[in-house]
Formats: C-alpha cells, sequence, structure tokens
C-alpha cells in the first residue's frame, strides 16, 4: 500500500517535485559559489593582512559559526523590513547560504593556506616577486588544490541546507513536498520520495566532485606541511 502510493506521488507530482528540486540546486550552486569566492577573500585576508583586518574577519566568522543559520534566515527575511529592506524569500535564504557558507569556508581554506610550507613565500619574495603576486602565482594553486576535499563537503551540506528555506516561503523542494502532502494527507510517502530525492543528488554530486578531484590530481605531488 505505501509502495503504491508513492508510486502514485511520484507520478502525479513529478512536476512539480521537479520544479522544487530545481530551485534547490539553483540555491546551492549561486551560495556555493558566492560562498567560496568571499570564504576564500577572508581566508587570505586572515592570514596576510594587518592585525585589525584579521580582527574584523574573525569577528565575522565567529558571529556567523556561532549563531544558528535559521536565525540568521529569518534576521535577512523577517527582521530586515522593519528597517524598509525587503528581500524575496528566495533572495533573502540565499544571502543567509552565502553568509553561512563563506564563514565556514574561510576557515577550510585558511587550514588549505596555513598547510603550505611558509618558505615558498619567502622563496617567492627573494626571487623579486610582490606579496601579492606571490599570493596569487604560488599560494593559491596550491590553495584551491588542498581545499577541493573540504569544499566536496560543504557542497554537500549546502545542498541539504536549503531546505531550510521552505520556512520563509521559498518554493523550493521541500516547500513543494509540504504542500503534497498537506493535500494527500499522505506525510509519511511524500517525504520518503523528497528523502530518495536528496539521497541520488547527494550520491551523484559526491561522484562527480571525486572526478574533478582527480583530475585535478597531480601524479607524484603531495602537499608540503
Amino acid at each position: 500500500m505505501m509502495l503504491n502510493n508513492i508510486i502514485e506521488i511520484v507520478a502525479e507530482h513529478w512536476p512539480d517535485l521537479l520544479e522544487g528540486l530545481g530551485l534547490t540546486l539553483l540555491m546551492a550552486l549561486i551560495s556555493m559559489s558566492f560562498g567560496t569566492f568571499f570564504g576564500t577573500i577572508l581566508a587570505f585576508l586572515k592570514v596576510y593582512s594587518n592585525k585589525v583586518v584579521r580582527a574584523v574577519v574573525t569577528g565575522y566568522i565567529e558571529i556567523i559559526r556561532g549563531t544558528p543559520m535559521l536565525v540568521q534566515i529569518f534576521i535577512l527575511y523577517f527582521a530586515l523590513p522593519v528597517y524598509g529592506i525587503k528581500l524575496s524569500a528566495f533572495t533573502a535564504a540565499v544571502i543567509g547560504f552565502i553568509l553561512n557558507s563563506a564563514a565556514y569556508q574561510a576557515e577550510y581554506t585558511r587550514g588549505a593556506i596555513q598547510s603550505i610550507e611558509k618558505n615558498q613565500m619567502t622563496a617567492a619574495r627573494s626571487l623579486g616577486m610582490t606579496k601579492n603576486q606571490a599570493i596569487l602565482s604560488i599560494i593559491l594553486p596550491q590553495t584551491i588544490k588542498n581545499a577541493i576535499p573540504a569544499w566536496t563537503n560543504e557542497f554537500i551540506y549546502l545542498l541539504k541546507y536549503t531546505s531550510l528555506a521552505y520556512i520563509v516561503g521559498a518554493e523550493e523542494l521541500m516547500e513543494k513536498a509540504k504542500v503534497i502532502a498537506s493535500r494527500n494527507f499522505l506525510f509519511f510517502e511524500v517525504y520518503v520520495v523528497v528523502a530518495v530525492i536528496y539521497l541520488i543528488i547527494v550520491l551523484l554530486l559526491t561522484w562527480a566532485l571525486r572526478k574533478i578531484e582527480q583530475k585535478l590530481d597531480i601524479p607524484g605531488f603531495e602537499t608540503v606541511r
């Protein structure tokens, strides 16, 4: 009986589920892209900038990591309109995901930077490179390679965390599932379908990212620590 209900749900509501999945993937992709970009900048600022900038970056990271993501999204969606800033559910959720991902990725990337032998920067400077040139030409490429495993995990976590967006009304996969379940009163079956969809996407994403990591691997290269 339950299996029949699951098949019926998929057959009848697959367009809605597919639409919700598309929005979920879009949110995850945007959030991961900008989170990686800003996180990388924050990481290099924390490692190579002056004390004041490091303190500001550290403060941001600790505030974001020390507060629940849901609270951050609620502030963006429910609190900002009081001050005349009104964001759509999609925009508020994505900004919340970006801010959160950037903070965590800053720490992942900082670890990747610090895993690189410090003498490489010294050697680059002794060859006449400026600090920025050394970072862009020598440190950054190695950092990206070292950070890929952590970024892979972050993308998977972020994909699952997008389910929080339904709480503010973003029409992603969980929101679609909630509507379908409330219409059919088949909550268990609907959420089983959603769980299977997430599982399939995560497994495919994990496989794809591992392939990318293997493509970027340099034979015989080991990170110098």
